[in-house]
């Protein structure tokens, strides 16, 4: 597959565009603050979700309903998702499933996974990452997540071409962290997520860029939201 689109919708959501494909991960929009696109206005084939907190759940379940596009979530996730009539593909940690032609990889992260929209009667399973393979093109999405030594794993087995990071600090990542996990993924671009959507993960994406400076040659990608790169 080439020219694979990658594009920030803010906070943790992202679209990638291959060979007719789209893939939709974490679409909080409606209730975000910087989101710059209506919720209907996403026509995801794929939407792909970390966890079940309310700022990476967001949407899914009435854009799924809308689209009639398949969810990739942890297994209990998929459950909840399922008692709403939604088509989903659940998975749990370590495993990969091939949808329209792309890899999914459900990797570790270290967070909390509350259905927050369940009223917390459905177990939410385990937060997760996930490395997106269209292609020669490995993407690795963390989710919320905490600096974890296995992250040396998942460069050593997927090669991330784009790591995609939190660094709002408080519930995951901070800058300084996040760029250690730069260094032990090894990818060649690195983008910062999961920041300045609210006064409590507000950051300056520059201090994480100086920082991976002093770690890696990776390249920072600092994405205004709405905006797109071509991998």
């Amino acid at each position: 597959m080439n020219n694979i689109r990658l594009t920030w919708l803010g906070h943790s959501c992202f679209q990638i565009d291959a060979a007719g494909i789209t893939v939709l991960i974490d679409p909080f929009i409606t209730d975000n603050p910087k989101a710059i696109v209506r919720a209907e206005e996403l026509n995801p084939d794929i939407i792909a979700v970390t966890h079940g907190h309310d700022d990476h759940l967001g949407d899914t379940v009435s854009i799924a309903k809308r689209t009639g596009c398949t969810v990739v979530c942890i297994h209990e996730m998929s459950r909840y998702l399922g008692s709403k009539g939604i088509k989903t593909a659940g998975m749990n940690i370590g495993g990969t499933i091939e949808l329209d032609g792309i890899l999914f990889t459900m990797t570790d992260a270290r967070h909390s996974s509350s259905i927050d929209e369940s009223s917390w009667s459905f177990d939410g399973g385990r937060a997760a990452g996930f490395v997106i393979r269209a292609g020669i093109v490995s993407i690795y999405h963390a989710g919320d997540t905490g600096i974890f030594g296995d992250m040396e794993l998942i460069s050593r087995l997927y090669h991330p071409d784009v790591a995609i990071l939190p660094i709002g600090g408080r519930y995951t990542m901070d800058a300084r962290d996040a760029a250690l996990a730069v260094g032990m993924l090894r990818p060649g671009i690195a983008i910062p997520m999961h920041y300045n959507t609210f006064d409590v993960i507000s950051q300056d994406p520059n201090v994480f860029c100086e920082h991976v400076k002093t770690v890696s040659g990776t390249e920072v990608v600092i994405m205004e939201i709405g905006s797109s790169i071509i991998l």
